[in-house]
């Protein structure tokens, strides 16, 4: 399975801030049809308008990642119409730092709730169509936080490793029905969750050239997208000590 370059229909979960956004735009041209959802209309309407702008279609959604019985009729209905192409399960929250927590308040059971259940219900239903196909891409979004047990942030970490490990195992279980899976690891990338930190943040990236980078990389298909290459190799030291 090699990735695909051009993606005809794209579903993006997150899609109404951050990464979600910037990743909306950058898939965004004539003949791609976009399948947004958020947790915010307004935000989510302003992004559509930006998508149109450069030729795509685009249908938003607003639904919760952690409705199991929502999603799976959010992702078949939207396979239904447009055959998806890739779906980038990004959708994710943090409870901020223990000096200062998030803004929406989201407690650990939530963190986990979201980051790990909201992935396997954007999932889920996306690997049971292309399947049928015998072709598809996932993309799962994790974090370099996923490599080393922060204090400040454990619900986070344990979270983002977990679904690291779940996108690892997926890929090789579903290499064989012609699915591409990767799991994309950033590290700081500016964002409301980004925002939350009360701490300094080495090589803080720009959304738009955080997605310039994942679509690029998505194109080959690889098992992991990690960046920057600085501190991803010092979480693995740190993870190894």
């Amino acid at each position: 399975m090699t990735g695909n370059t051009s993606p005809q229909s794209v579903l993006i979960t997150g899609a109404s801030s951050g990464i979600g956004q910037a990743l909306a735009l950058a898939y965004a041209q004539p003949g791609t049809t976009l399948w947004l959802s958020g947790r915010d209309s307004q935000r989510l309407e302003t992004i559509a308008t930006q998508v149109q702008e450069r030729g795509a279609e685009c249908t938003l959604q607003v639904v919760d990642v952690r409705d199991r019985d929502a999603m799976d009729s959010w992702v078949t209905a939207a396979d239904d119409q447009t055959p998806l192409d890739l779906v980038i399960a990004n959708a994710g929250v943090s409870a901020g730092t223990r000096k200062r927590p998030a803004a929406d308040h989201w407690s650990d059971a939530d963190v986990f709730a979201t980051n790990v259940d909201g992935v396997v219900h954007t999932v889920t239903p996306s690997l049971k169509r292309m399947r049928r196909r015998n072709q598809g891409q996932i993309a799962i979004m994790s974090s370099l936080a996923s490599f080393r047990a922060f204090g400040e942030s454990p619900a986070y970490c344990a979270s983002k490793a977990a679904v690291r490990f779940y996108a690892a195992g997926l890929r090789r279980a579903h290499a064989k029905d012609g699915i591409g899976v990767s799991v994309i690891c950033p590290g700081f990338v500016r964002s409301p969750m980004t925002d939350a930190n009360d701490f300094r943040m080495p090589f803080l990236m720009d959304t738009d050239r955080a997605a310039a980078r994942i679509r690029n990389r998505l194109a080959r298909n690889p098992a992991m997208i990690a960046f920057p290459l600085p501190m991803y190799l010092a979480v693995r030291m740190l993870a190894l000590f």
